[in-house]
């Protein structure tokens, strides 16, 4: 039987594919044979990566291979997410993603991958802790409280985030523009620094990541949880979903690059989703004040389109962005 000139460059050209992403069906059905290289976006020792350390000892259990943790942090979880997208596409690094380096920071500047075409999710396993929240002893009880404040005494209902774009800052701002109230808003260079602002009373409040350990201490209070479910490590607190309808889309996440083969795919997401059943991992997470939140890598990565529009125009909308 003879080919004919284009089944030939039909056939020619699926075999430099599959041999140009570097791997083949015996690598497929072997994976993995080697260590995975696993990329953290963020300085060794925080909660998150705690977390993610205590997932990957678990899933080796099932991979029968090591996981090792290298540490990439900087420009808002960017430098480490470019690592992952850059990489040869066979399955072998991977790495965290909490959303923003996906959806918001390549909206604000220009990063060396595209977070819709690069990169697809492999498994959600939790939920990170952020909230707004207020010195124990201060007189906000609610966010209403804070809310009737801000409508008597315009601008001068100060918080402190993260930084000018970060995500505790654009939900205030939609909280504010839902409200229609003025506050004043104040970046500090993280979260340590904003806490320290508020017990100073240099602040009001502050919107974002916080301290478990300063709400154990009852020296802050939270008011209002930055997430879109409810918290079973902080029950009775209402959400930003709740309360305003708004999304927060934050979550950990684990990524690889877009040309890895669905069956290799597959294998690492079966392997993290039996490891997030581990009581190691569990009772760990919950020592750590993280939630255990499974979500398919596809349903993440519709989640992460449909983010990147919304926030998009929430950019336009505050004129960062045209």
């Amino acid at each position: 039987m003879k080919l004919s000139m284009s089944m030939f460059v039909s056939a020619l050209a699926l075999v430099l594919l599959v041999s140009g992403q570097g791997y083949g069906d015996e690598d497929v059905a072997g994976f993995p044979s080697k260590p995975i290289m696993f990329i953290m976006p963020v300085p060794p020792g925080g909660t998150i990566e705690l977390g993610c350390r205590l997932l990957t000892k678990e899933a080796e259990k099932s991979l029968k291979q090591p996981i090792v943790m290298i540490n990439k942090p900087g420009s808002a979880l960017t430098v480490g997410t470019a690592a992952v997208a850059s990489a040869k596409p066979d399955g072998y690094t991977i790495g965290f993603s909490g959303g923003p380096p996906l959806f918001l920071t390549p909206l604000l500047e220009k990063v060396p991958y595209d977070p819709i075409k690069d990169i697809r999710t492999i498994i959600q396993i939790g939920a990170p802790a952020f909230g707004v929240y207020v010195k124990a002893d201060s007189s906000f009880k609610t966010v209403k409280d804070l809310i009737a404040f801000a409508k008597q005494n315009p601008k001068k209902l100060t918080y402190g985030t993260t930084g000018v774009n970060s995500m505790g800052h654009l939900m205030m701002e939609q909280v504010a523009k839902r409200e229609g109230v003025q506050i004043t808003h104040i970046p500090f260079k993280g979260t340590p620094e904003v806490q320290t602002a508020l017990l100073g009373g240099h602040v009001l409040f502050g919107s974002g990541d916080f301290s478990p350990a300063l709400v154990e201490a009852k020296q802050i209070r939270l008011v209002m949880m930055l997430r879109e479910d409810p918290s079973a490590e902080y029950p009775g607190v209402p959400t930003l979903k709740e309360l305003y309808g708004l999304p927060y889309p934050m979550y950990i996440s684990i990524i690889t690059q877009k040309a890895v083969p669905d069956a290799i795919v597959k294998k690492l997401e079966e392997a993290f989703a039996k490891a997030m059943k581990e009581p190691a991992y569990v009772n760990g997470m919950k020592e750590l004040h993280l939630s255990v939140a499974y979500r398919s890598g596809k349903d993440i990565d519709a989640y992460v389109a449909q983010s990147y529009a919304y926030f998009s125009n929430v950019l336009k909308e505050m004129g960062v962005i045209k």
